[in-house]
């Protein structure tokens, strides 16, 4: 065998024992669901997260002694490319080869020539072989009972034949468009099912479509365990948005068996094409494969466009620069040169902060993201006072050429309306219930985070953003820090009045000391953001709230956080 075919060999096994172990955490997640191991199951989703990384870090420090020049790794590549031709995992193949290459050859843009080029998606024969379908013709209830028993769990359910009859009601009052509530389903319509369960925190999904009339109909069941350690079906989702919804960028990755990435991903998009493929691996952890399909289409989307990339709507940060193209739904974000001096962060502080949320429960309240290194933009495409900008804020990590921008770190992340703007048109057009809306978001995504063992940091509403959904999500990251590392106190009483208008507080502040009488500024804004803040979540203003969800987190408590709202929950 030649050092080539060797190094490819090298590289595809380092690959499969990635895969291997991927596929074993998720089976793994069934385990922990069973058991009620929720903190575990966090555990292996945070550490399935390093496994990409680590995987290739050892098979490049592998390679990298054994020298291989510029033209050999042209023939590395051709022979790892017929090696995971027939693979059904190909496109996370190449993806893998690239990561390895980059890591040996460095990111930057001269060392690319070797590189697997996003091309045009691999075909395959649909995504039959993902799911399972059922028929129709044997009658409602018998179909939902054989779909709930091929879950496969071996623990026993709390009322099967209760929740098997709140499915079918749910089935027939959103499936039956333009009859009366109890007609029937066609028998020759029938069900599909994906084979894997999907796993979160404290719920196993099973996700479908109804295929009716030519149509195809997406559907989410919620299955959640009792106090007993008992299953039940907590709810059923068919609503588009709302399926969109459980697999937002603001929610942790699903664990699930994935055995063919492509033609699960391809089922998944046909229940949800406003979700990008992009989005869709994310959703299910092949992050480094959500970056290489943004890559790919956001690259195709500069061919097809001709609009220029300029600054993002709302306040400027002053630990970020963020700019936006506005055909394309994402934001760039690029630290600074220079913070503002009430910023107390260094660039590798914001950087450990990126990825502590990477790691983290998102609790559908953070904003996921794309590192990227070395990006190259055209040019000609930048706003000439975006680019200056750039050059005077962020000169370090941007440089010029003659036709190409090259950043050499940034993040992407999906673009949302900041609340500040949100709130501002509220007031202006008079909007009460939008008004209400964000207010009641605002203090519900706080006190969400608070649960998940996160505190905000700045807690301003222009480092909050609004979702095309409506959620309200924190997406400035440069303050975040666990809840349970802050100290949260009291404001000492002044000693006397001058103290009160000196510019100073009057009292020692440590660097984890959390004040929560002083958020009364987030809303002084206005008088009627501050009267309906006082009345939803007064609560935050007090230290006594914060103590006691902090003492919460410390014990290990593990709040229910779902991704649908109480009342589509059935009855029990």
């Amino acid at each position: 065998m030649s050092n080539t075919s060797e190094i490819a060999l090298q590289i595809l096994n380092a690959f499969i024992e990635y895969r291997q172990i991927f596929q074993s955490i998720a089976r793994e997640a069934k385990d922990c669901f069973e058991q009620s191991q929720w903190r575990q199951l966090q555990d292996i989703s945070s550490r399935r997260i390093d496994l990409y990384a680590l995987k290739v870090r050892e098979v490049a420090n592998q390679i990298s002694v054994q020298a291989v020049s510029g033209w050999r790794w042209s023939e590395v590549k051709k022979e790892y490319a017929a090696l995971v031709a027939v693979r059904a995992d190909t496109e996370l193949a190449e993806t893998f080869f690239n990561s390895v290459y980059s890591r040996i050859e460095g990111d930057h843009p001269s060392a690319q020539a070797q590189l697997f080029i996003p091309r045009e998606r691999i075909k395959h024969s649909g995504s039959r072989g993902v799911y399972r379908q059922y028929l129709l013709s044997s009658g409602i209830y018998n179909m939902l009972r054989s779909m709930l028993d091929d879950c496969g769990f071996n623990i026993g359910w709390e009322n099967r034949r209760r929740d098997i009859c709140n499915l079918m009601r749910y089935m027939r009052e959103q499936w039956v468009e333009g009859a009366e509530k109890g007609s029937q389903l066609a028998s020759d319509n029938t069900v599909d099912v994906i084979h894997s369960l999907f796993f979160r925190n404290k719920a196993a999904y099973l996700v479908g479509r109804l295929n009716r009339e030519g149509k195809q109909s997406p559907f989410v069941i919620a299955l959640l365990l009792n106090e007993e350690g008992k299953l039940y079906v907590d709810t059923a989702v068919s609503h588009p948005d709302q399926v969109s919804v459980i697999f937002s960028f603001t929610r942790a990755y699903f664990l699930v068996d994935a055995e063919a990435p492509v033609q699960f991903i391809e089922f998944l998009h046909q229940l949800i094409p406003l979700k990008s493929r992009a989005e869709l691996y994310n959703s299910i952890g092949f992050y480094k494969q959500g970056k290489a399909e943004f890559y790919r289409d956001f690259m195709k989307h500069l061919s097809e466009s001709d609009d220029v990339f300029c600054p993002a709507e709302g306040i400027k940060g002053m630990v970020m620069t963020v700019f936006t193209l506005p055909s394309y739904p994402v934001v760039f974000k690029i630290i600074k040169d220079r913070f503002s001096s009430s910023k107390q962060v260094s660039r590798a502080v914001v950087k450990d902060r990126y990825a502590l949320v990477k790691h983290h429960d998102r609790a559908g309240r953070l904003a996921d993201t794309q590192e990227f290194v070395n990006l190259q933009l055209p040019l000609a495409r930048f706003d000439p006072e975006l680019l200056t900008e750039l050059e005077a804020i962020a000169g370090s990590s941007v440089e010029s050429t003659d036709d190409q921008l090259l950043i050499k770190h940034v993040w992407v992340e999906r673009r949302m309306t900041p609340l500040n703007m949100y709130l501002q048109e509220a007031l202006q057009q008079e909007n009460e219930e939008q008004l209400f809306h964000g207010i009641n978001e605002f203090g519900k995504c706080i006190k969400e985070l608070a649960a998940a063992n996160i505190f905000a940091g700045d807690m301003l509403f222009k480092n909050f953003g609004v979702t095309r959904h409506g959620r309200i999500v924190f997406y400035d990251y440069d303050e975040i820090m666990y809840l349970t590392a802050c100290n949260f106190r009291h404001i000492p009483e002044a000693m006397y009045p001058e103290q009160e208008l000196a510019d100073e507080p009057w009292y020692s502040v440590g660097p984890a000391d959390v004040f929560p009488e002083e958020f009364n500024l987030l809303t002084a804004c206005d008088r009627k953001i501050r009267k309906l803040f006082n009345e939803l979540h007064s609560e935050l203003l007090t230290v006594e709230w914060w103590q006691k969800v902090q003492k919460q987190v410390e014990e290990g408590d593990i709040v229910d956080l779902y991704p649908y709202r109480r009342h589509q929950r059935f009855e029990r």
